[in-house]
């Protein structure tokens, strides 16, 4: 009598990533870092910049954002455009964009040429951020570490966004403004030689049909929400801004609707049923919201209400940069012992903490509670961020690795635009309403206060009464500063909320 064994079963082998692997990280998460610096600089060089070209309060809210405006508008598409024509071809030629694009600002003559070169370079990015990610979804392929390489990767984004005042600061000192720039060019073609030798190429084998329709339609879908906000926060609500959002809502619609036909989707939409997915993305987006907020005014608040110089406030903002790269060593160990939701959710309630802090110490005169302010929001937001990133690349194919990469930069660079957008517009009301009484200025003199505290320092050279009013005006900021700060805490409070609640947790 003889016994049938059962055939064994075959376990597929995770291939470990090696030094090639390694250093094609380095390559892209050195692309990722000047992306992320190139978005927060610009915050650090307003004062300068605006003595220069003299731009309206409207005018510096564009300036900061439409960098990544046009990379959230945008991002979907060009992650999808990379699963089919190559993600490393495509991240070259966004690469050589960016630099080109980013002489262009440095040249920039006026407020509106600086806007578009922004936009430009928004465009150029768009290329860039969902090819890198995708890359290290592909060539990563055992969990473990790509969790760690998800870590690294987003110690670039947010450390990069961090370090951008830093960098700032150096060049300020010793340049002009647009030498903020000008940086970016020999550093774009390390990029460019750095991933030419040693990241592989790589698309999706079954890419289907590129739907430019799609692609117009999710740019409508954000542009004009965000326009509105703007547009709100110059002239108030009005029916211009009204129908732009209800434009974008429609946009929106039509877009979700169409993706449900496609064979080949843009973006799978079926993705965002899973309650899960959906609060992943929510709760990433609200933490990069929160962020980008605070730093596009805080650089601000160290050199117009402090009194520090560029290279100062710089350094002074060093807590939160250090806070953001050391997420590296401690992401993967608090999401392997927390699971994923468990991390999310206590790192959008320590970043809150952090917001909190904050909004108690840029009332106070010292600079230790602004520091350590710092370095809870940069680490809340650099575990916030890895956790979110790893579980939405986690829940794809590799071969859809563009599109599931698009989707979580595009939440990343709409908080970012909507955080400057919408935080920035509140700061800009509370600042006003706040401000003193003006009627002993002259009209240039009020104009230029109530357009912006960096234009109202320009402007009030004199002592005795023009001091007071611009010591008033320097209260008015740290006041709307604080208002912003809690607002962001409370958002973030509710994320975590969200992320317990929706987010899985296994470890």
């Amino acid at each position: 009598m003889t016994t049938c064994m059962p055939a064994p079963v075959e376990v597929p082998v995770i291939a470990k990533a090696g030094a090639r692997e390694w250093a094609a990280l380095a390559a892209l998460a050195l692309a990722v870092t000047l992306l992320a610096v190139d978005a927060t600089v610009l915050a650090l060089a307003l004062p300068a910049l605006t003595a220069e070209l003299a731009p309206s309060s409207t005018q510096v809210l564009w300036i900061g954002d439409a960098y990544s405006f046009a990379l959230a508008g945008l991002l979907i598409s060009m992650g999808t455009l990379a699963d089919r024509i190559g993600r490393k071809r495509l991240l070259l030629a966004g690469t050589a964009v960016f630099g080109a694009a980013s002489l262009l600002a440095a040249l920039a003559p006026t407020a509106g040429w600086l806007i578009a070169t922004r936009a430009l370079l928004g465009v150029a990015g768009a290329t860039v951020m969902p090819s890198t990610l995708s890359i290290v979804r592909n060539i990563f392929t055992d969990p473990k570490q790509r969790t760690r390489a998800v870590a690294v990767w987003s110690a670039g984004a947010s450390g990069g966004a961090a370090l951008g005042p830093l960098v700032g600061g150096v060049l300020l000192e010793h340049f002009w403004w647009g030498s903020v720039f000008v940086i970016n060019l020999p550093i774009m073609l390390l990029v460019l030689v750095s991933v030419a030798l040693v990241v592989p190429e790589s698309r999706n084998p079954n890419p289907g049909r590129f739907d430019l329709a799609s692609a117009a339609l999710s740019v409508a879908a954000i542009v004009p929400l965000v326009w509105a906000v703007k547009q709100a926060a110059s002239t108030g609500i009005d029916a211009a801004g009204l129908l732009a959002v209800a434009g974008s809502i429609v946009a929106a619609v039509v877009f979700v609707r169409r993706q449900r036909t496609l064979r080949t989707p843009l973006v799978d939409v079926t993705l965002f049923a899973s309650r899960a997915f959906t609060g992943t993305v929510l709760a990433s987006m609200v933490a990069v919201f929160a962020f980008s907020g605070l730093l596009f005014f805080f650089s601000q608040y160290l050199q117009l209400v402090r009194g520090y110089s560029p290279l100062q406030a710089g350094f002074r903002e060093l807590p939160g940069t250090v806070a953001s790269i050391a997420v590296v060593v401690v992401a993967v160990r608090v999401i392997t012992r927390l699971g994923v939701g468990n991390a999310l959710g206590a790192s959008l309630l320590f970043t809150a903490a952090g917001f909190g802090l904050l909004a108690v110490a840029e009332g106070s005169r010292g600079y230790v509670g602004l520091a350590l302010a710092l370095v809870v929001i940069g680490l809340g937001v650099g575990i916030a961020y890895t956790a979110a990133t790893d579980a939405i690349l986690s829940a794809v194919p590799g071969e859809r690795a563009g599109a599931a990469s698009a989707i979580s930069e595009m939440s990343y660079e709409l908080g970012v635009a909507l955080g400057i957008a919408l935080l920035g517009t509140l700061h800009t009301v509370f600042y006003r309403g706040r401000l003193p009484d003006l009627s002993g200025l002259p009209e240039p003199g009020r104009r230029a206060v109530t357009e912006s505290l960096a234009a109202g320092t320009h402007a009030l050279t004199g002592a005795g009464p023009q001091a007071q009013i611009l010591a008033g005006a320097r209260d008015a900021f740290a006041h709307s500063m604080q208002l912003t700060s809690i607002i962001a805490a409370v958002l973030l409070l509710v994320s975590a909320a969200i992320a317990w609640k929706v987010v899985p947790s296994s470890r």
